[in-house]
């Protein structure tokens, strides 16, 4: 069975044997599914990894009920199914197709409105309502027909693409076998012999381009210091398809490929400013997640210390900058098929994880999202915050085989030297903290990083061991410093300078976090190792006078 995601889900039978509180969960997941690119429930098996009940019947009569009740339910939905299936273990189940919902917003029968992102349900809030209407359309850009019939395209183009999607090693042997007609057929690139939007997006001649709503058009510029343009291609003649005009952007943007250099043992080592896969990936995601709708070029606008990839057409609904690592919404599924087939891009829904892990391993900035009604901006920064982090993280990869989601936990505790919990959830986007032990607990495990605290103040940073057998010129650094020794500082500068602040105590060790210094400082008062003036503000403090006595004793 397929693992739950945007387009299947899975429910127990007991589900339509609650009444209508059963159906009413099932009509808003019809909901969220119409509203999105449509898809399966699976009714009778509760998980895909837990086996229905042996025994388990469905009869025809329930199936029929859980229709009749579900377009009861719902608005704008339409839903079918191919009647009872059998599962492996001889256990009855069935499912009910929910087909996309092309112009109307889908709701249920008491007006909510829900839009499935990812594997989950959520309801749409009312501000996006506007954008998910406009969404609709864009959502189905790909697949409407052109006047325009498939003899009219040269069939050099056909053969070239077929040919390369036989070549593909993302393309199953059975859709390899298919003759250029059905390859085309099979990518709705064609239907009934007439080109869809997609087909002459890659097919099509430059004029039959040129009279699509949108086609892809591109601007790149480049900016020196003082924001003055010093160089500038621009894409407007539509003669590439989106692969060629790929390439082709790839190959003529110099300035992309330019690196730094940094000493490494007795040589130097190269950094791209921007990596290629990077440059790839935001390329395609420009490409991909362009709205087809709304008028506007590409703008890849390159400056001294940064990249700006900008496309027409906000993020999808649902989508965000805080959740857009573990949020999956597609506007173009069909050009994202493509793309992928051709193995010119990472699997649905990990363009980002691979941008994060590269933005880790190379010590650089995550992209920064800028996302409004009608546009979306990714920021990449060129600049390495820590040179150590570097080859730390490359000896690590050397003997350590980590998966991405490590890799991009290790980059951010290397990077911020130490990091509590809570910090670490909210840079990796996860909210709960039993899925930061996925990312974390075989780092533990490893001795790669070590966690010491408890609960919310539990706090990671890399190994000290590690670094020493990495053999990195790490430069020493208060900010890692352990708790007692910290005390034992707090206790000598309060000799030296009584009646400090704790801001004039952390400014003596600027490398410490103030909130470290407060935590030390109050479990001292706690302890009763230290006093204090009254109030609450600019309140100072001093050693206990039993304390002061044993100093000077």
């Amino acid at each position: 069975m397929v693992s739950e995601d945007k387009n299947i889900d899975y429910k127990s039978l007991r589900i339509v044997q609650m009444g209508d509180a059963g159906f009413q969960k099932l009509a808003q997941a019809c909901v969220c599914f119409a509203n999105a690119q449509g898809g399966q429930l699976v009714i009778g098996i509760e998980d895909k990894d837990k086996l229905p009940p042996s025994n388990q019947l469905v009869k025809v009569e329930v199936v029929n009920h859980t229709l009749n009740r579900l377009r009861s339910l719902c608005f704008g939905v339409a839903v079918s199914s191919t009647g009872v299936k059998i599962y492996p273990n001889g256990a009855q189940y069935f499912v009910i197709q929910v087909f996309p919902s092309l112009k109307a917003i889908a709701t249920t029968s008491d007006g909510k409105i829900y839009l499935r992102i990812g594997d989950q349900c959520h309801a749409v809030r009312s501000e996006d309502i506007i954008r998910l209407a406009n969404d609709k359309d864009a959502f189905q850009w790909e697949l409407q027909p052109r006047q325009i019939s498939l003899s009219e395209v040269s069939l050099e183009t056909v053969d070239a693409f077929a040919n390369e999607i036989r070549k593909s090693p993302r393309v199953k042997s059975t859709v390899k076998a298919f003759n250029d007609l059905e390859i085309i057929e099979h990518y709705n690139l064609a239907v009934n012999g007439q080109l869809t939007n997609l087909g002459v997006l890659w097919l099509g001649t430059p004029a039959q381009r040129s009279r699509l709503s949108y086609p892809i058009t591109v601007q790149y510029i480049v900016y020196d210091e003082l924001g003055n343009k010093v160089r500038k291609i621009d894409w407007h003649d539509y003669t590439q398809n989106p692969k060629a005009l790929l390439l082709d952007i790839e190959q003529q943007a110099i300035e992309l490929t330019y690196y730094h250099e940094f000493p490494d043992g007795l040589f130097r080592r190269p950094i791209r400013f921007y990596d290629a896969q990077v440059v790839r990936e935001l390329l395609i995601n420009a490409f991909a997640h362009k709205s087809y709708t709304i008028s506007g070029d590409v703008f890849i606008n390159v400056w001294p210390d940064r990249l700006e990839m900008k496309n027409p057409g906000g993020l999808p609904t649902g989508i965000t900058k805080d959740n857009i690592l573990h949020k999956t919404a597609r506007r173009n599924p069909h050009v994202i098929r493509i793309f992928h087939d051709l193995n010119l891009m990472e699997g649905e829904g990990s363009g980002y994880d691979l941008l994060y892990e590269i933005s880790s391993r190379d010590a650089k900035p995550f992209p920064e999202i800028n996302s409004d009604y009608d546009s979306t901006t990714i920021v990449q920064y060129s600049k390495i915050l820590n040179e150590e982090t570097v080859v730390l993280l490359d000896f690590v990869s050397t003997h350590y085989q980590l998966a991405q989601r490590e890799f991009i936990a290790l980059g951010i505790i290397a990077r911020h030297q130490k990091i509590l919990t809570t910090q670490l959830s909210k840079e990796l986007q996860l909210a709960e903290e039993e899925r930061l032990r996925s990312y974390v607990g075989r780092l533990i495990e490893q001795g790669i990083v070590i966690s010491r605290g408890v609960k919310k103040g539990t706090e990671y940073l890399v190994n000290p061991k590690l670094i020493a057998n990495a053999k990195i010129n790490v430069k020493p650094t208060l900010k890692v410093i352990e708790p007692h020794h910290l005390r034992a500082l707090i206790i000598e500068e309060l000799k030296l300078r009584p009646e400090s602040t704790v801001s004039s105590i952390q400014k003596q060790f600027e490398e410490i976090t103030i909130e470290d210094i407060r935590k030390a400082v109050y479990n001292l008062v706690k302890e009763g190792v230290l006093e204090h003036s009254p109030g609450k503000t600019y309140r100072t403090y001093w050693l206990a006078k039993k304390n002061r006595d044993e100093k000077e004793n």
